[in-house]
């Protein structure tokens, strides 16, 4: 079983406000084996010097879309999904080289993907996966056109890539299930309107009180938890009291709100990286002129969100939501959440916070013995200069997951 020891530099274990200097860490095999304060005696082991570096937990994304290949994701419905999952492979390998070692798949990937990354087949981030979300009809995962009717089996109008559409208690229950049953590990419902959705607006509440309790009830059952894509603060307070526990974007929720998610418990997920990619990038990249229409009113509202969410004292995780081409952009999350919170706070939401959320604390998202080997070396302090988790990751020197090095710099 191979042996890594890290020495000589910073290790920030995601949970503190700095990183400890005089910290040895030693790897065996897929797991983190010793943390100390003291010299580590490992004679075989491969000795990595962190000389000006820092060692820390490998990022987390909690809202991330391995598919989304296209930035119009009605193209989606039409591509062969053998060249669908290349570019998911890419998508993937992507975000593993700027240091994500874990990402929350919200919305089309599949146990077959997961097994492809945890096979070796994809050098990518290990998958939590919600299969594919569930959407009422003409909810944000509904991207038939306005002139597809209604009457015919949806397996031959598309919403089959990311989304499944089903409407009613007995429909919902099925399709939660289904999901479940091949393996998500979380299930994800729209609960308001969306930018990219063709049909509804922002304000649209969707799924009623009985939908939404009956797809939570079975999340419970299976021991899991429901993901809400929504924006307003109508849809996540009503959401949030019927046992939603984790909502994406919430752009325009209120402190009323903010402070009920904090009393249920519940996590926020802010994608703030995606609007300021579409809004620079969307229309050269084919994203729909409907889409880029209603992207103002959320956009516009990102960075008031995260002081609501941090005066109530919210949990908030780190989500990026890119799409196609835009994943490049996936750690600007950094340098745009700085704008209203401190280095320590946006290290953590990407790292324990996002473990916590995943209900992996013990083994994702921390430097502590017995957590899996899932570690990035970066050039510098972050907690000093968040600008080094920057660009396409040109400040992380070395990647490594379950103990396997995928990027060395060193």
């Amino acid at each position: 079983m191979s042996l890594v020891l890290f020495r000589g530099g910073l290790v920030y274990d995601g949970a503190g406000e700095e990183p400890r200097e005089g910290v040895e860490v030693l790897v065996e095999g897929a797991r983190i084996k010793d943390v100390s304060d003291r010299p580590i005696r490992a004679a075989d082991a491969r000795v990595i010097e962190l000389t000006g570096r820092c060692l820390m937990p490998g990022l987390i994304d909690a809202h991330f879309h391995a598919i989304a290949a296209d930035a119009n994701l009605g193209a989606l419905e039409v591509m062969p999904k053998s060249l669908l999952y290349q570019h998911a492979r890419r998508i993937l390998e992507g975000a593993l080289a700027r240091g994500f070692t874990t990402v929350r798949d919200a919305g089309g990937a599949d146990h077959g993907l997961a097994r492809a990354v945890e096979g070796g087949l994809i050098r990518g981030p290990r998958v939590f996966y919600a299969g594919r979300a569930l959407s009422q009809t003409g909810g944000h995962g509904d991207f038939r056109s306005f002139e597809a009717e209604a009457g015919a089996c949806l397996c031959c109008q598309g919403s089959l890539a990311m989304t499944r559409i089903a409407d009613g208690v007995s429909e919902v229950r099925r399709a939660a299930r289904d999901e479940l049953r091949k393996g998500a590990h979380q299930i994800k419902i729209m609960a308001s309107g969306g930018v990219a959705s063709p049909s509804d607006p922002i304000w649209n509440l969707q799924y009623s009180d009985e939908e939404i309790s009956a797809i939570v009830a079975e999340a419970a059952a299976w021991r899991t938890y429901v993901m809400a894509h929504a924006y307003t603060a109508e849809a996540i307070a009503r959401a949030a009291r019927l046992g939603v526990r984790s909502f994406e974007h919430a752009n325009l929720i209120d402190e009323p709100t903010a402070r009920l998610c904090a009393e249920q418990g519940a996590f926020v997920v802010p994608t703030l990286a995606t609007y300021e990619a579409l809004h620079r990038h969307g229309r050269d990249l084919g994203f729909p002129e409907s889409g880029l229409a209603k992207l103002g009113e959320v956009r516009e509202a990102g960075l008031r969100s995260l002081e609501i969410l941090k005066r109530a004292g919210v949990s908030m995780g780190f989500g990026t939501d890119l799409l196609g081409d835009m994943h490049q952009y996936q750690l600007t999350e950094f340098a745009i959440r700085s704008q209203v919170l401190g280095p320590a706070e946006i290290l953590r939401s990407a790292t324990s916070l996002n473990a916590a959320l995943l209900n992996r604390t013990e083994s994702l998202g921390t430097v502590a013995p017995g957590a899996f080997a899932d570690l990035i070396v970066v050039d510098g302090n972050p907690l000093a200069d968040l600008s080094v988790l920057g660009g396409e990751g040109e400040g992380i020197a070395l990647v490594m997951k379950g103990g396997e090095i995928f990027k060395d710099l060193i």
